[in-house]
């Protein structure tokens, strides 16, 4: 497939090749699958008909977490592993994954759901091979949560859990891929499986840049599209075998606020006084997130979800509720963004927030399929799905043992550079950390204002990062499109001076992309209008 092009850098796709697993959706569990293979020595390729990370994987929660409440539901199994996993993750990306303390305020609750937190806390902490204090006396809590309601507070409780940049994490999973033989490419669709005597052995791919189509073979594809995965069946030319899972698509929506109008030293937790759901706000990326809703997503699944009118009240409900003094209101909001979750849909036909995020994998002749799921387990799924493609693969065995997640990276010390920097960079750009700071030009190692990211990480995304349309450049190699007002529109100038000539973009076609982008924002991410 030629893949060049005028308008974008190419795909790395290699023409003529057969594969020995094809896997379909370049979000945080495609990913892992093809992390996971490739360093077992399988020749596989991976595609994805947007941008890597374009659905789900850049609109989560950005927290890699245990799951408090799925321990809350009897869910051990899944604590466990996620804390397992998040610890991994933890000690093998800093810079990536961060640790977050979280902090509870109690307004007068009973002392008997007081003790169950507490207890439940331990066991959190025994699963993860830590111990930490939990009760705060309202004078250290009030440390921990400035500006939070004084009406009947007792005191509050803490814990740790961790947070990350969710589509950088995606970004490193796949470079880490690459650096083992695989091969990933964005803008590729799949126009349909090809099948031969009921058995897959590979898919017609369409790339979205050269508009070229070509069929690969494989002998065993992986559909990893999450909420997509049963428009894939249809591309499949039949329907989900029986054994196939039953979706309930949940979408989850969230502010964005400048630090300095919610400033916060801890992420907070609070129950929302509607529902009693729990709602949290923490620091991210030099601005505070605040979410998250959990609610059936009946919209179709081709469009970008978006909040709507009721979740952004219901979110900033919350908020008046907890920080009364501070007076937020609708102004006071960078940005929205909402993602949908693939969750498996449990048939008790509850409320959203009681359905349980384990994954399920399922096959048939050649096909293996996956759903569900948390970002902090990626791994573990991976090597679930790899066991299912064993059963395919006659010859091959699959090695279960987990070693780092990554490879180590270290970053030369620089004297123009505080070591926070270096580390930050290291996590979220790995290897690829040091020809970054090589490329930069002159005060390109300056952070843009209002954020932590370095203006040559703009200039290394546009040159080396499969850049094709604006909104990858700043709403996933970047996150600016969430962390300035109006889309990073006031800085707009200066990316273009930066990364047009490296994206080798004519200024009719910059100037397009940025109209588009704009727009796209100010429907996806910007705020709702009042009822």
């Amino acid at each position: 497939m030629n893949t060049a092009t005028a308008m974008g850098k190419p795909n790395a796709f290699p023409p003529g090749r057969d594969w020995d697993l094809l896997v379909i959706g370049g979000g945080i569990t495609g990913a892992g699958i093809l992390l996971e293979a490739a360093r077992r020595g399988l020749k596989t390729l991976l595609v994805e008909q947007k941008d890597f990370a374009w659905g789900t994987s850049s609109r989560s929660s950005k927290l890699v977490h245990g799951g408090l409440r799925y321990l809350a539901s009897g869910s051990l199994r899944l604590t466990r592993d996620a804390v397992r996993e998040r610890e991994a993750l933890l000690r093998a990306a800093p810079g990536l994954v961060e640790p977050q303390g979280f902090a509870f305020a109690d307004h007068g609750t009973d002392i008997k759901r007081r003790l169950g937190f507490l207890a439940m806390l331990r066991v959190y902490d025994m699963l993860a091979g830590r111990r930490e204090p939990h009760w705060e006396r309202p004078e250290s809590f009030r440390m921990l949560a400035p500006n939070i309601g004084e009406t009947d507070l007792a005191g509050g409780i803490r814990y740790t859990d961790a947070k990350t940049d969710d589509a950088r994490l995606v970004l490193r999973v796949l470079d880490e891929a690459r650096a083992h033989g695989a091969v990933a490419c964005n803008y590729v669709t799949v126009q349909a499986l090809v099948r031969d005597g009921g058995k897959v052995h590979g898919a017609m791919l369409r790339d979205e840049r050269s508009k070229a189509e070509t069929a690969v073979r494989a002998r065993v594809v992986v559909n990893a599209t999450g909420a997509w995965s049963d428009l894939l069946g249809g591309a499949a030319g039949g329907s989900a075998p029986d054994r196939a899972p039953r979706l309930r698509p949940l979408r989850g929506s969230h502010l964005v606020l400048p630090a300095w109008r919610l400033p916060l030293a801890q992420a907070v937790s609070l129950l929302h006084p509607a529902d009693g759901r729990p709602v949290f706000a923490f620091p991210w990326e030099g601005v505070t997130l605040v979410g998250t809703t959990d609610v059936d997503h009946a919209e179709g699944l081709n469009s970008e979800a978006r909040i709507t009118r009721p979740e952004f009240d219901y979110l900033m409900a919350a908020l008046h509720a907890q920080f009364p003094q501070l007076d937020l209101v609708d102004a006071d909001v960078v940005a929205t963004f909402a993602g949908v979750r693939p969750v498996i849909d449990g048939g008790l036909h509850g409320a959203p927030s009681s359905e349980k995020r384990d994954h399920f994998v399922w096959s048939e002749p050649g096909l293996v399929s996956v759903a569900g799921g948390k970002l902090t387990t990626f791994r573990s799924i991976a090597l679930d799905v790899l066991r299912h493609v064993s059963q395919q693969l006659p010859g091959w065995q699959l090695r279960a043992e987990r070693g780092p997640v990554f490879a180590r990276v270290s970053v030369p010390a620089r004297h123009d550079l505080p070591p926070g920097v270096l580390r930050r960079l290291a996590g979220r750009h790995g290897a690829q950390a040091k020809p970054l700071l090589l490329a930069a030009r002159v005060g390109e190692l300056e952070c843009i204002p209002g954020t932590q990211t370095l203006w040559a990480e703009l200039r290394w995304a546009a040159r080396s990062e499969q850049v094709y349309q604006l909104d990858d450049l700043l709403l996933r190699r970047t996150r600016l499109g969430i962390q300035l007002p109006n889309g990073g529109l006031g800085q707009m100038a200066r990316i273009r001076a930066i990364c047009q000539p490296e994206l080798g973009w004519p200024d009719a076609h910059w100037e397009a992309q940025e109209r588009r982008y704009l727009a796209e924002w100010r429907k996806q991410y910007g705020i709702p209008p009042a009822a």
